[in-house]
Formats: structure tokens, C-alpha cells, sequence
């Protein structure tokens, strides 16, 4: 009976230590946040810029009398627009090369790299004002890719069909964060021309909103640690398997000492 309940404490400490506090799965937590008066916390995003082995759609589109002369400027679409995939975006869109030049049919190589996505499509526009009149030029990112890894529900990589994403879009991309989530460690691993810039990222903090991370870049990565209680939970699951078969064998023992 005393080996009993020694691991019966031991199983009920176990249990309360792998408690935690609701207050820990809250994200943006702010006691100033209003029922009736919406607070406001500025954010300013910076506008991405074009880099070496990005991936742009490049379109020139003139009027309909000008359609077979504009088709000379486009690369031929392998598929529908309506039902693209992440790979025939690839295959259809021009890559940036390593000088940040992209080179398009008849106006040739154009340096992109360090511009918006409107720069990028002005220049362009120059260009094709040179060759057609009244032609209108679209420019679009298409390798706008991020990772989600961790105590996600959905761990993966998404494409992100917009010009920004936050971190709470790619979060909910990938089904929000388990309960054994660590929502105050986050990290976001973003790669810069001089290597990996890491930085832990709080979601229980409201500061998180006027971050100059809390929008994404393409290629970012975000990592969500588990917490202690997960490795608790597991170690109690083991506990607890140990504890049923002591038990039978304490009961088996038990039968034959009072059979003899």
C-alpha cells in the first residue's frame, strides 16, 4: 500500500505540474484594449523591393486590334490563369538573375533588383511605351513563399496570392498553434544578403502589432517552439502507463499472497 501511494503522489504532482495557465495562450494581450473604444497601434510596412532569385509575372497587354502584336511581348501561359499552380507560376514568370536583371522578349535584360513592385512596373512600361501605344504592363510577385514549422496544426510551406502577409496570416494558414505551443518564442528566420537574421517574436504581446516583423517577407520561416508541459505531458504519459502496470502486478501479487 505504500508503494501504492508514493506512486499516486507521484502521479498527481506530475498532473499539476503539467497545468498552465489559460493567461499563457492568449495572443496580443493588453489590459488598455476596450470593449467600446477600438485602440489603435500604428504600423508602418515597409514596401518589399525585388531581389536576385525572385520569381515576377511580367505581362503587356494593348488593345484588341493590337493583341498579336502584344503576344510577341509575353511568354505563352502553360495554363489557364484561373486554375494556376504554384509550378506553372514558376514556368510562366521570369526569374530574377544574380545582377537583379530579368530578360524579356524584344525589350531585353531590365534591372529590377532594389525596386517596388510599382517601380518595376513603370520601368517596364518605358520600355514597351518604346514598341506599343497604349499598352498597359503588369507586374506581379509570384514566389511569395512561406514556412511554417513547429507546434503548428499544418506545418508546411504556403504561397501567399498577395503583396504581404502577416504573422498571424501565416499562422492561421497553418491552422493556428497547438496547446503545447510556446507563444511567447516564435522565431522567424529571415535570410538577408548577408546570411539568417533570427528574431523571437511574442504573440501574447500587443507590441507585436507595431513590430517591423509583424509583416512577412517571401522565403521567411517561422518556427514555433513547444513548451516544457509538452515534454511533462509526454514523460506523464509514460507515468502513468508505468503506474497501471505496477498496479496490476501489485494486485496479481496480492491474489496469490492471500490464495496460499
Amino acid at each position: 500500500m505504500r508503494l501504492l501511494n508514493f506512486f499516486f503522489l507521484i502521479l498527481i504532482s506530475g498532473t499539476l505540474s503539467s497545468c498552465y495557465y489559460n493567461k499563457r495562450l492568449v495572443y496580443l494581450q493588453n489590459s488598455k484594449f476596450s470593449e467600446t473604444q477600438p485602440s489603435l497601434i500604428e504600423n508602418s510596412k515597409s514596401p518589399y523591393r525585388l531581389q536576385p532569385f525572385d520569381i515576377v509575372s511580367i505581362q503587356i497587354k494593348s488593345p484588341i486590334d493590337h493583341r498579336e502584336i502584344s503576344g510577341v511581348f509575353n511568354v505563352t501561359s502553360s495554363q489557364n490563369s484561373m486554375f494556376a499552380t504554384p509550378g506553372n507560376l514558376y514556368l510562366d514568370g521570369y526569374s530574377i538573375d544574380a545582377n537583379g536583371r530579368v530578360c524579356l522578349p524584344v525589350l531585353g535584360e531590365i534591372t529590377v533588383k532594389g525596386l517596388t513592385l510599382e517601380d518595376a512596373q513603370r520601368l517596364v512600361q518605358s520600355h514597351a511605351d518604346k514598341y506599343l501605344n497604349n499598352a498597359t504592363v503588369i507586374v506581379k510577385l509570384t514566389s511569395f513563399k512561406i514556412t511554417v514549422l513547429g507546434e503548428v496544426k499544418n506545418p508546411g510551406y504556403y504561397f501567399v496570392y498577395n503583396n504581404q502577409a502577416t504573422v498571424l496570416e501565416a499562422l492561421g494558414m497553418a491552422g493556428d498553434l497547438t496547446n503545447f505551443g510556446n507563444r511567447e518564442k516564435v522565431k522567424l528566420i529571415r535570410q538577408v544578403s548577408s546570411g539568417s537574421e533570427v528574431v523571437l517574436l511574442d504573440l501574447t504581446e500587443s507590441e507585436l502589432l507595431n513590430s517591423e516583423y509583424f509583416f512577412l517577407m517571401p522565403g521567411d520561416v517561422l518556427y514555433v517552439e513547444p513548451l516544457r508541459v509538452r515534454s511533462k505531458r509526454e514523460n506523464l504519459d509514460l507515468l502513468t502507463l508505468l503506474f497501471s502496470a505496477l498496479t496490476t502486478t501489485v494486485l496479481v501479487l496480492s491474489y496469490f499472497e492471500n490464495n496460499q
